[in-house]
């Protein structure tokens, strides 16, 4: 398996990337929802629950006729490269993201934000000191996002074209080894694929879990 770590390397990438360009967006966007009362909230939050259940070869389709040719970005000449395949799992993670951090939000007291703010805080400190009371969802938000972009399979398949070399992730690898009946190899890669997951998981909790330790 010559070709495994650069498989890796682009899994990661591809996936950290598009994880921190959801997380960009899609904690503000859950946090705002989360503390926010206004008209047409309602079906901003509609929106959101369905973003979350998007089926990612909607989304694969999507992007796709975006980057082809005769689509409004076919410009940027991204289609068939990583960088088609982070915007496709962007959109899968952002709404992922947004959806568990207003959740974890709207588990806050509601008059904390109150609180700070007739403290002297801005609402923008307002708001951060919020996040960090539901910082235990907003981990889980960013989990639950890297597992969703991580794993994905349809989207990246569509919008990559699982070029060697170029495009060709963990996932996409795994589906090939399977058409072309080298078993052994798909499940070699689904094991590091979990392996990857699980680490990362694992730090996090390790991570999350001293923070604990320090703040008490």
């Amino acid at each position: 398996m010559t070709d495994l770590l650069p498989i890796i390397a682009l899994s990661l990438r591809v996936s950290i990337t598009a994880l921190a360009l959801g997380a960009a967006m899609g904690v503000p966007l859950g946090a705002w929802l989360g503390l926010s009362q206004f008209r047409g909230r309602g079906l901003l939050v509609a929106l959101i629950y369905t973003g979350m259940g998007l089926p990612p070869v909607v989304v694969g389709l999507f992007v796709y006729l975006m980057l082809s040719r005769a689509g409004p970005l076919g410009a940027w000449q991204w289609l068939f490269t990583p960088n088609a395949m982070i915007a496709a799992q962007t959109i899968l993670a952002m709404p992922l993201i947004a959806g568990f951090v207003m959740a974890a939000v709207m588990g806050v007291d509601p008059d904390l934000r109150r609180q700070f703010i007739s403290l002297g805080a801005t609402s923008t400190q307002a708001t951060l000191a919020v996040l960090r009371e539901a910082r235990t969802g907003v981990v889980v938000a960013l989990v639950a996002g890297f597992g969703g972009v991580i794993s994905e399979v349809g989207a990246v398949m569509l919008v990559g074209g699982n070029i060697a070399g170029e495009t060709r992730t963990l996932t996409t690898a795994i589906v090939l080894e399977t058409r072309q009946g080298d078993f052994d190899r798909a499940i070699a890669l689904g094991l590091v694929l979990l392996a990857i997951s699980f680490a990362i998981n694992l730090v996090v909790m390790l991570l999350q879990g001293r923070a604990g330790v320090v703040k008490s």
